[in-house]
């Protein structure tokens, strides 16, 4: 490659300008998703190794490094490395420990979402990195590489998207006033790349309150009121014989152990609509596995071998299940991630649910809040609600084999 380019929108551009006339160290990316901010960081990571490769030779310093970190270094293939080759016909050679030469620049990579990337970098002299997706840094390992970027000359690029109003990132370094740090805020709007109609897509099917400040407006806030504002009783519920006209292509049950607190397992159908269906709920106190072992069997003699999604927390239920022939599998329990997913089906009527056959439900609904303290739902009326988000989002992502990401991506640009 002898040449690099890139066409800016003019959020870019702007802060193109800014930043190669200003003298900073740490140079912040925040806001919407979809916004351009990585893509940015991308193009300016190569002219940044460049600039690198330049002031070593200046300096009689054969093999100059740069660090390279992101959340794991799966997601550093993705959101960096996979998107140089697209734009640029890049190929990276990897040696034993994920280490890459460009332009003459020996490239350190290390995951950053735990204390363990701090064994690539310690000890090292950087000349400067480029850490995507900050705010899920482990701060002592964002504080290591700023301290390893010692080299002449040396810079951080850095980008991400919002999280809580109390998150470090933002209270240390962003309101940071220092003339060192200089961050810019992005909202979806600036991403002029994006056609109008996407855009409203995009905004129509956010789910309202926190995801929709945080996704759209690039706000650093914290969640309020109930989880699920867009839930609509007279939009998401249907009665059994409104059920018996929706003809299903396939059932999931998703499992949350309790005994002081409900146990419960939901079942769900997926119409050939595409719409999720909740069509049963078993939620019961001070019960043991055994009942769960028949209720279980219950289900599978009317729906079928279909996959029950369990909470691993009690694996010693998990694997009485299997024994019993029913097919037992551990849950994604992301909370945030299953959070978003039901949102967003909440959002754009994608699901159902038989609201007399599902009274714990019922229950719940309306008093599932946000703690705004954790940043986390409250743990309470949350046991139909943490069955519902095992089943989906394991469904989703294992059996469909499609991202939460993906998934929200297919919604938006289909405005369904």
């Amino acid at each position: 490659m002898n040449k690099l380019s890139y066409q800016f929108t003019d959020k870019q551009f702007q802060i193109y300008q800014e930043i190669m006339k200003k003298d900073w160290f740490l140079c912040i990316l925040y806001g919407a998703k979809r916004t351009g901010k990585t893509i940015f960081n991308n193009y300016m990571f190569l002219e940044e190794v460049l600039n690198v490769r330049e002031r070593a030779t200046k300096l009689g310093i054969r093999n100059p490094q740069y660090i390279l970190a992101g959340y794991t270094l799966g997601t550093i293939q993705k959101n960096v490395l996979e998107e140089l080759t697209n734009m640029y016909g890049l190929e990276f050679t990897f040696d034993k420990y994920n280490r890459f030469k460009l332009f003459g620049v020996t490239i350190v990579q290390t995951p950053h979402g735990n204390v363990k990337g701090l064994a690539a970098i310690r000890g090292m002299t950087a000349f400067g990195a480029y850490i995507n997706e900050a705010s899920l840094a482990h701060p002592s390992v964002f504080d290591e590489i700023k301290s390893r970027c010692s080299g002449e000359g040396a810079r951080i690029l850095s980008d991400t998207n919002p999280d809580n109003p109390e998150h470090w990132l933002l209270k240390d370094y962003i309101q940071n006033e220092d003339e060192s740090i200089i961050s810019y805020h992005f909202e979806l709007d600036d991403n002029t790349f994006l056609s109008e109609r996407y855009r409203k897509n995009i905004k129509a099917t956010t789910p309202s309150g926190m995801m929709y400040d945080r996704n759209i407006l690039g706000l650093w806030v914290s969640g309020d009121g109930l989880v699920y504002q867009d839930f609509d009783k007279k939009i998401h519920t249907m009665t059994q014989d409104e059920l018996k006209q929706i003809p299903m292509k396939q059932y999931f049950a998703g499992v949350d152990w309790g005994y002081e607190h409900h146990g419960v397992i939901v079942v769900f159908g997926m119409g050939y609509d595409d719409r999720f269906y909740l069509i049963e709920e078993h939620a019961k106190q001070h019960v043991f596995i055994e009942d769960w072992v028949r209720i279980a069997h219950d289900i599978k003699a009317r729906y079928g071998d279909i996959p029950f999604y369990c909470d691993s927390a009690r694996s010693e239920h998990v694997a009485k299940f299997d024994e019993e022939g029913i097919n037992a599998i551990f849950a994604d329990k992301r909370i945030m991630r299953g959070v978003e997913l039901v949102a967003h089906y909440y959002k754009n009527n994608r699901i159902r649910i038989v609201y007399d056959a599902c009274p714990r439900f019922a229950s719940e609904i309306y008093n599932y809040a946000w703690d705004t303290k954790k940043d986390l739902p409250i743990k309470e009326y949350d046991d139909v609600m943490d069955a519902m988000r095992y089943a989906l989002l394991t469904f989703v992502e294992t059996f469909e084999q499609r991202s939460v990401e993906d998934e929200i991506d297919l919604i938006q640009q289909l405005g369904i």
